[in-house]
């Protein structure tokens, strides 16, 4: 299920998608189920940071002696197109406050998932990241779960009561298509849960791609082009090719097109996926649903 909106005078673009797929009748699949939360805003005035929020619990089946297993995915970060260091500060308090003696691990893996190596620098100001974590107590994991889920709603609403209601100039909106288009940059060549999706079927293409903002600057991302390692060029290429067409307009025929190219991309060159980003355990994610 999609809950979206957009296109307003709050937001770009937000959307809230919950995602279940369940293997009972599959016994074969090593993935007993998985079920996923993701929540993306892009408010509309470049003032307010853009956020991004996913947690998902997956369920392995027993293998062998390895027995039946649960695991989450709990990530958070904080992404805007005007920083604010105040902002970043009650983020990160926030998050600390609320995922006790995983921040500092948490904290580092965020930091190296959403890395750039082409643009040297980190998609938002604030992140953190938890892959295939558990603590051994399954009522301890659910309660924790929720607990930042929550955290990071509360003080998101917070920031953005702060700066919907400030003045943006030109130069402003500009600041916020040149960070969006880095967005778009960082989600469709680096972000592993998104290429998974998307390698995975190709039944939920747009979902997938909700958590893109709905303008970007072509120019500016084939420039980028350049600084990719030569295998990744083609994508980009692919990615720009796309959006001249639309000048820069993510519609929705857009994004089933921006899917294409992404998998089209890494079934000719399934080497590349060893680029994409990564915390401390890289899911087999693909592999689960074969």
């Amino acid at each position: 299920m999609r809950y979206g909106t957009g296109d307003n005078g709050a937001y770009d673009r937000a959307s809230v998608n919950v995602s279940a797929i369940h293997y009972d009748d599959m016994p074969e699949r090593r993935l007993a189920g998985a079920t996923a939360l993701s929540a993306i805003t892009h408010p509309r005035n470049p003032h307010a940071p853009s956020m991004h929020m996913h947690i998902s619990h997956t369920e392995m089946r027993a293998q062998g002696e390895q027995p039946r297993r649960a695991v989450w995915r709990v990530m958070a970060d904080l992404n805007p197109s005007i920083p604010y260091d105040d902002d970043r500060s009650t983020f990160l308090s926030t998050l600390e406050r609320a995922t006790g003696d995983t921040w500092e691990e948490g904290r580092a893996q965020g930091d190296r998932y959403f890395h750039i190596p082409a643009l040297d620098r980190t998609r938002g100001v604030a992140h953190f990241y938890l892959e295939s974590w558990t603590s051994g107590d399954p009522d301890h994991d659910e309660v924790f779960a929720r607990s930042v889920g929550t955290a990071v709603i509360d003080r998101y609403g917070s920031i953005l009561e702060g700066r919907m209601g400030t003045e943006a100039s030109d130069e402003d909106r500009a600041a916020q298509r040149a960070y969006h288009t880095l967005y778009l940059f960082q989600v469709l060549t680096l972000d592993r849960g998104t290429t998974s999706g998307l390698m995975i079927h190709d039944q939920n293409d747009v979902g997938i791609m909700g958590s893109l903002p709905s303008v970007v600057d072509p120019a500016l991302l084939a420039s980028w082009g350049e600084k990719v390692p030569a295998v990744q060029k083609g994508l980009v290429e692919g990615l720009v090719d796309v959006l001249r067409d639309t000048d820069g307009q993510v519609t929705v025929e857009a994004k089933k097109a921006l899917a294409n190219a992404v998998r089209a991309h890494y079934r000719a060159h399934p080497e590349a996926l060893e680029l994409q980003a990564r915390g401390n355990v890289v899911p087999p994610t693909v592999a689960n649903h074969r």
